[in-house]
């Protein structure tokens, strides 16, 4: 079983963390690692330039205070630069936890929006996929800035939202990709029964923790095999049939 895990955080890991996931894990073809900041694209471009199985994708995450313009000059400057050394542009999106705990008012909301879009003309330019975090809410309004600029490259990571957005989400061809929670969450599971296996894919979000069995341990990749496991079950699928069609998507969405 050859996995791919199609959204980690590998930056917030510690370097012998890192170290021991990646060379003792011959079944771990790839890690994508997504940015949250400059610093954070920096950090996962050296750990690129170490190892060769992580795929940096950069961006700036959503679910913090927006960047000054000195701040967001110097991250699109950057990003610029070492556009080619990238694998998407991400994480990117809205902030629905944020604006969900009355921590963005409709002005800030509105600039965040603007930040998005930048971003999706940017994907668009260098012909870039773009990973998003755009849920409940935000998801149709990421879904209308998406088809305003003619983006079919788009991964939904961790993704929550309503039947009417997942249908729309579906007929346009954006990917979502499901975590370890798919073992205990029954909204997840009932997500990934409706999606189409063909437009799925399995990550971590690590470091970020689990419940269920995956109380007080480390997210690691190998947590993959479990949901694979778990996603065979609910499309009534093999273990092999599920496993070589996750891995195809993830190769073909992020051109691995």
């Amino acid at each position: 079983m050859k996995i791919i895990d199609a959204h980690i955080h590998l930056d917030r890991y510690e370097d012998k963390e890192i170290e021991s996931m990646l060379k003792k894990a011959d079944w771990l073809e790839a890690l994508v690692s997504v940015s949250f900041d400059l610093h954070s694209c920096k950090r996962n471009l050296r750990l690129n330039k170490t190892y060769s199985k992580v795929k940096p994708a950069f961006g700036f995450h959503p679910e913090q205070s927006l960047p000054n313009e000195r701040e967001l000059t110097k991250l699109m400057e950057w990003m610029t630069q070492h556009k080619e050394e990238m694998i998407a542009v991400g994480e990117v999106g809205l902030p629905y936890y944020l604006r969900k705990d009355g921590k963005v008012s409709a002005p800030e909301y509105g600039q965040y929006l603007e930040l998005l879009e930048t971003f999706l003309v940017l994907a668009k330019k260098w012909e870039k996929p773009i990973v998003l975090h755009a849920v409940y809410d935000d998801a149709p309004i990421v879904c209308d800035l998406l088809e305003k600029h003619n983006i079919t490259k788009a991964h939904f990571h961790w993704f929550k939202g309503g039947q009417k957005t997942v249908k729309r989400m579906i007929s346009n061809g954006y990917y979502i990709s499901v975590t370890p929670e798919i073992l205990y969450k029954e909204k997840i599971q009932q997500l990934a029964k409706s999606y189409p296996l063909e437009q799925i894919m399995v990550e971590t979000d690590g470091p970020w923790p689990f419940d269920g069995p995956f109380t007080g341990q480390k997210t690691h990749p190998n947590m993959i095999k479990y949901s694979i496991s778990t996603l065979a079950k609910i499309k009534k699928q093999s273990e092999k049939e599920v496993s070589e069609q996750i891995y195809k998507n993830t190769r073909v969405f992020y051109r691995l």
